[in-house]
C-alpha cells in the first residue's frame, strides 16, 4: 500500500526523457539529480522532473509506467505539455507536498 509515482524526467525542454515509477519520489528525484538513479539518467542529464502522477497501489503504478513507456515521443510531450507548458521542474513541488502533505497530480 502507500503512495507510488510515475514520473518523467526531462534532459531539457523536448529533450531526453526519462519514464519511471517510484514509492518515494522526492528521494528518487534526488538520486537522478545527483546522477545515481541509473546510467541512463546520468550518461543524457535527465534530472529534470517535468511530469508525475500518484497512485494508490503499486499494481496501479506499475501498469501506468509500462503503457507510458510504450507511447510514442510525440504523446509523452503532448502530456507533459498539458499540465507543464513551461517544462519547469516540479522537484520543488514534491518537496513542497511532503512538507505540507497537500495532494499532488492525480492520474489521469
Amino acid at each position: 500500500m502507500g503512495e507510488h509515482y510515475v514520473y518523467i524526467l526531462a534532459s531539457k525542454r523536448k529533450g531526453t526523457l526519462y519514464v519511471g515509477m517510484a514509492r518515494d519520489l522526492g528521494k528518487r528525484v534526488v538520486r537522478h539529480k545527483s546522477k545515481r538513479a541509473n546510467q541512463f539518467a546520468a550518461k543524457y542529464d535527465v534530472k529534470k522532473l517535468v511530469y508525475y502522477e500518484k497512485y494508490k497501489s503499486l499494481e496501479e503504478a506499475v501498469k501506468r509506467e509500462k503503457q507510458v513507456k510504450k507511447w510514442r515521443r510525440e504523446w509523452k510531450i503532448q502530456m507533459i505539455e498539458k499540465r507543464n507548458p513551461e517544462w519547469q521542474d516540479l522537484f520543488g513541488e514534491v518537496v513542497k507536498t511532503r512538507i505540507s502533505g497537500s495532494p499532488v497530480a492525480e492520474p489521469q
